[in-house]
C-alpha cells in the first residue's frame, strides 16, 4: 500500500473510530451522572484524578519515546519494544501500587479509597497499551488501535448499564471501567503479535539509553499533570464532592474534545519525525502548517459556539442536576481551544528532538498554576479552578509557539486562524438569534449544532480557507511553496 494511501486510511479509520468511541463515552457519562448525581460523580472524578498522579509518574515519557526509538531504519525493533514494555510494566506496577497505600492518609470516604484500589488496574492496562500504540503508529496500522479501543468502550458501556441496573453503585461502575480497559489491552496485545514476539527483557544498558531519551518527556508530563489535575485534587480536599462533580462534568466534556488534537498529532508525528531526520525542512514545514490550520479550524468554532450552547450541552450530557456546570464549561472551553494548538505544536518540537529544551516552560507553568489554584479555589471554588486552567493552557500555548519557532524553525502562519475567527463569529451571530427555548430541547440543540456547523464551513469555504487541495497535499508528500 502506498504511503499516502496508508496515511489517508489510518486517518479516516481513526476519525470514524473516534466519533464512535466519543459517542459511546458520552453515553457512559450520561448514564453515570444521572445515576450517581453530582456528589457521586464527584467521588468518581476524585478517584480518577487521584490515580492520574500515579499513572503519570509511571509513564516516564515512554509513549512518545517508543515512536522515536523504533522509527529509524535498521534498529532492533523487537529488542527495543520488549525492553520498553518491560520497563513500563515495572514502573506502572511500582507507582500504581503506591496509590491505594497513599490514599489511606487522605480525608476521603471509604468508597473513594476502595475505588482507587479497584481502578488502579484500569490504569495499569492503559499504561501497557501506550507502548503497543507506539508500535502501531510506526507501522501505520492505527486501525488495530481503533478496533481495540472501540470494543473496549462497548464493553465499558454494557458494563455500566449492568452496574446501574443491578444498583451496584459507584464501585460497580469502577469495575466496569477496569473490564473495558482489560479488553482493550488484550485485543491490542493480540494484534501486536504479528509484529513482535513479546518477552520480558531487562537490558539495563538499553534502559539507560531509554532513560536518557525519556527523562525530558517524563518531567514535562509530570509538570503538565500538575497544572492539569491539581485543580480537581485541591477542589476535592477543600470543597464538597458536589462541587467536584459539577467541575468534573464540565471537565469531562473538555477531555473528550481534547482527544482530537492528541489523536491527530499521533498520526502526524511519525511523518514529522521522518522529515526532520531526512532534513526535508520544506515538507516538514508544509505538514506542520497544514496541521496547524486544521487544529485552528476546529478549535475556534468550538470556543465561540460553546459560549452560546454550554448549558444545554451540559444538560444533554450530564442531566438537569448538572445545569450549573454550564458556566464552568464556558470558561474551560477556552482552555480546550489552547490545548488544540499547544498539544500539536509540542509534537512538532518532539519530532525535532528538542523536547528537553522546553522543560522549564512546563515547570514555570506548573508552579505558577499550582500557586493560582491555592489562591483562587478557596475563594471562588470551581470558577477559580477553571480560570487558572485557562491561564495555564494559554501560557503553554505561547511557550509552544515560541519554541516551535526557536527549536523546530516553524512559525505558524495565522491566515486560516483569522478566517476561522470571522466564520465562527458569524456562526455565533446565527446561534444568538435562535430562540433559547428551541436549543434547550434535545432535537433543537442537535439541529442548531448541525446548522451552525454548515454555516461555519460554508463561510470558511467562501473565505477560501483550508481547501480540498490543501488536504490532499497534507496526505501526500508534496511540497508547498
Amino acid at each position: 500500500m502506498h504511503l499516502a494511501t496508508k496515511i489517508a486510511y489510518n486517518t479516516i479509520v481513526q476519525i470514524v473510530s473516534k466519533i464512535i468511541t466519543t459517542i459511546i463515552g458520552l453515553l457512559v457519562v450520561a448514564i453515570m451522572t444521572r445515576y450517581l448525581g453530582p456528589a457521586g460523580f464527584g467521588e468518581y472524578t476524585t478517584i480518577i484524578t487521584f490515580l492520574s498522579f500515579f499513572g503519570i509518574m509511571a509513564d516516564l515519557g515512554l509513549t512518545l519515546v517508543t515512536v522515536q526509538m523504533i522509527s529509524p531504519a535498521g534498529v532492533n525493533e523487537h529488542k527495543i519494544l520488549n525492553n520498553l514494555f518491560s520497563l513500563r510494566l515495572f514502573s506502572a506496577a511500582i507507582f500504581l501500587g503506591l496509590a491505594p497505600l497513599t490514599v489511606i492518609f487522605f480525608p476521603y470516604s471509604e468508597a473513594i479509597k476502595t475505588g482507587v484500589a479497584i481502578t488502579l488496574f484500569s490504569f495499569l492496562f492503559i499504561a501497557l497499551n501506550q507502548i503497543l500504540v507506539g508500535l502501531f503508529q510506526k507501522n501505520l496500522r492505527m486501525d488495530k488501535v481503533s478496533i481495540a479501543e472501540t470494543v473496549g468502550r462497548i464493553i465499558l458501556f454494557v458494563g455500566t448499564i449492568i452496574a446501574v441496573r443491578a444498583d451496584f453503585g459507584l464501585l460497580g461502575i469502577m469495575w466496569a471501567i477496569v473490564l473495558g480497559s482489560a479488553v482493550n489491552f488484550i485485543l491490542l496485545f493480540f494484534f501486536s503479535l504479528k509484529y513482535v514476539s513479546w518477552k520480558l527483557e531487562l537490558d539495563f544498558s538499553l534502559w539507560r539509553e531509554i532513560a536518557k531519551k525519556s527523562w525530558p518527556l517524563a518531567l514535562t508530563i509530570i509538570f503538565n499533570l500538575l497544572y492539569l489535575k491539581t485543580d480537581t485534587l485541591i477542589l476535592s480536599l477543600i470543597k464538597s464532592q458536589t462541587d467536584v462533580g459539577l467541575y468534573g462534568a464540565a471537565y469531562k466534556v473538555i477531555e473528550i474534545l481534547t482527544m482530537i488534537p492528541f489523536m491527530f498529532a499521533g498520526v502526524v508525528l511519525p511523518i514529522l519525525t521522518f522529515d526532520w531526520a531526512k532534513k526535508d525542512k520544506v515538507h516538514f514545514k508544509s505538514v506542520a502548517q497544514k496541521s496547524f490550520d486544521l487544529m485552528a479550524m476546529l478549535a475556534v468554532p468550538l470556543v465561540i459556539g460553546t459560549q452560546f450552547l454550554a448549558k444545554p450541552v451540559i444538560i444533554l450530557v450530564a442531566g438537569q442536576d448538572f445545569a450549573a456546570a454550564g458556566t464552568i464549561l464556558r470558561i474551560l472551553i477556552v482552555a480546550a481551544g489552547f490545548v488544540f494548538i499547544s498539544a500539536y505544536l509540542s509534537h512538532v518540537i518532539v519530532a525535532a528532538g528538542a523536547q528537553r529544551k522546553i522543560i522549564w516552560a512546563y515547570f514555570f507553568t506548573a508552579i505558577t498554576s499550582v500557586v493560582g489554584y491555592l489562591i483562587f479555589i478557596p475563594k471562588f471554588s470551581y470558577f477559580g479552578a477553571a480560570a487558572v486552567t485557562v491561564y495555564s493552557e494559554a501560557l503553554i500555548t505561547i511557550f509552544m509557539i515560541f519554541y516551535a519557532w526557536r527549536l523546530a524553525d516553524f512559525t505558524p502562519k495565522l491566515k486560516i486562524f483569522f478566517k476561522s475567527i470571522i466564520a465562527s463569529l458569524l456562526m455565533g451571530a446565527l446561534i444568538y438569534f435562535v430562540p433559547e427555548g428551541f436549543y434547550n430541547k434535545i432535537y433543537g440543540l442537535i439541529l442548531t449544532l448541525i446548522l451552525a456547523s454548515v454555516i461555519y464551513f460554508l463561510i470558511l469555504y467562501l473565505e477560501k480557507g483550508l481547501t480540498k487541495k490543501d488536504v490532499l497535499r497534507l496526505l501526500n508528500r508534496e511540497t508547498v511553496d
